[in-house]
């Protein structure tokens, strides 16, 4: 009878873990946003057909323009927190041109959503108040944010030692 020698079993084969890439908080930050932003864009299609039919006293074509900007603002979040990585901002950079492209789009829905409703364009001073405060908010945090973002992430894709 023979003995059985002992012989090394071979390692076991183990796949490997998926590579999870590391993603920056204020990415993430504005891919959460830009979820629920879409979210509420389409759920606004529901405004703008109640208002195509007479349901709900708001202007159509101004809750129209309200779901398009959550859509177009969506891929603004998206394609912003998509190239932080390539842009020269730290952390704290980074957090800060989210929150300036976040607050621009939501205001963005938000507003327009009201001024459907309020029946006003606000896009210029009047001298009608409701009109007015519509402009003044629409300037203050949709506008201006907005711009600064698309500046400041512009400037981002400069390499840091150029002038």
């Amino acid at each position: 009878m023979r003995t059985a020698t002992a012989r090394p079993l071979p390692e076991a084969v183990v796949p490997e873990a998926p590579v999870v890439p590391f993603v920056q908080p204020a990415a993430r930050l504005m891919a959460h946003a830009a979820a629920w932003l879409m979210l509420v864009g389409l759920l606004t299609g529901g405004y703008v057909s109640a208002a195509m039919t007479g349901k709900v006293p708001a202007d159509p074509h101004m809750a129209l323009a309200a779901h398009l900007n959550a859509l177009m603002g969506t891929f603004f979040l998206l394609g912003v927190a998509w190239t932080l990585p390539m842009l020269r901002y730290g952390p704290v950079g980074q957090r800060r041109l989210a929150w300036a492209v976040i607050v621009a789009n939501w205001a963005n829905w938000g507003i327009t959503c009201v001024k459907a409703w309020l029946r006003v364009s606000g896009v210029d001073l009047i001298g009608q108040p409701v009109n007015d405060a519509v402009f003044g908010a629409l300037t203050l945090s949709v506008v201006l944010p907005a711009l600064i973002a698309a500046g400041a992430w512009v400037y981002g894709f400069r390499r840091a030692g150029a002038r």
